[in-house]
């Protein structure tokens, strides 16, 4: 019953930015990793940023510097602050959350429903 909502997306210009927000709800003990991917070109979903609960990141090389991950626990949501965008970031972005449902349990991950951001130059 954990469900990951995804919000912000939409049409941009080249050059400017968009947030993606993504909140978590649900049966929710605690939230490890999370993290935004998009599809790219292939049939597998490309890392785009990465957080752990920590505040680690990590980012893809080609949108180090431009993008920015960051997680606010206590509202179980994860965004993406999106900067000095590009053409090529138009894709469907989806997010990512490693949960823990139970105090005892194991930790499954989850997606969100994907949210399309296009850049028109």
């Amino acid at each position: 019953q954990v469900q990951l909502v995804e919000s912000g997306g939409g049409l941009v210009q080249a050059g400017g930015s968009v947030r993606l927000s993504c909140a978590a709800s649900g049966s929710i003990f605690s939230i490890n990793g999370m993290g935004w991917y998009r599809q790219g070109p292939g049939n597998q979903r490309e890392m785009v940023a990465t957080i752990t609960s920590g505040g680690s990141t990590n980012y893809a090389d080609a949108v180090k510097g431009r993008f920015t991950i960051s997680r606010d626990n206590a509202k179980n949501t994860v965004y993406l602050q999106m900067n000095s965008l590009k053409p090529d970031d138009t894709d469907v972005y989806y997010c990512n959350a490693h949960v823990r449902p139970v105090s005892s349990g194991p930790t499954y991950g989850y997606w969100g429903q994907g949210t399309q951001v296009t850049v028109s130059s």
